[in-house]
Formats: C-alpha cells, structure tokens, sequence
C-alpha cells in the first residue's frame, strides 16, 4: 500500500520559491495520478495541481497557474511541486495525494492515499 510523504514546506517571503517533494513509501507512484491538495485553516481542502501517471498531461488551479508546476520523476518515485512568485495566499498545509488509476481527479475523492502534510507559510 503506498504512502506518500511530503517533504519541502518551510516559511519563505512573498514572492520567494519553494520545492515540494512527494515519495512514495511502501510502493509505487509509477502507474498513478497524484495531485498536490491544500488546507488553509477554516476552508475546504482545494486541488493546487494535478499530474497523470506518465506526466504528459498536467492540471493548474487558477490561483496558481503560471506560479506552480507539478512534475515527476518516475525513476525516482517522486513527485514536485514547484511553487515560485509566492503570495501570502498561499500559506497552507500542501498535501500529496495517490490515486488509483492513470488519470488524475481535480477534486478529493478522486485519490485514496494521503500524506501527512507540510506546512507553507509566505510572509508578507
């Protein structure tokens, strides 16, 4: 059963950059969707991004299009979230998720596998 870990969260300034890593623990992301989810407290667990099992097919929320890019590295087990131009909006828990099929799913239902979370704070 896999279990994704995320890694990478950190406090940075707005406008600063930061990579979010996703590994896979007790298997394997290589023939899966994954999709990267954040919680700010009080709101809904969003989709950020969302990348299908071979990574030619990728998705953008449009809070963070042209900001974010997801991408992986199936050799490595491991998918990335590179977030740059960060805006105090953007402070969350960010949360790496595994689906169950080669297509990704934009909303939460859509990924049976959950990481613990890492926190992003963007100070203003």
């Amino acid at each position: 059963q896999v279990q994704p870990v995320e890694s990478g969260g950190g406090l940075v300034q707005a406008g600063g950059s930061l990579r979010l890593s996703c590994a896979a623990s007790g298997g394997t992301f290589s023939w899966v969707a994954v999709g990267w989810f954040r919680q700010a407290p009080g709101k809904e667990r969003d989709i950020v991004a969302a990348i299908n099992w071979s990574g030619t097919n990728t998705y953008c929320a449009d809070s963070v299009k042209g900001r974010f890019t997801i991408s992986r590295d199936n050799a490595k087990n491991t998918v990335y979230l590179q977030m740059n131009s960060l805006k105090p909006e953007d402070t969350a828990v960010y949360y790496c998720a595994a689906g169950s099929n080669i297509y990704y799913s934009t909303t939460p239902d859509g990924y049976g596998y959950w990481g613990q979370g890492t926190q992003v704070t963007v100070s203003s």
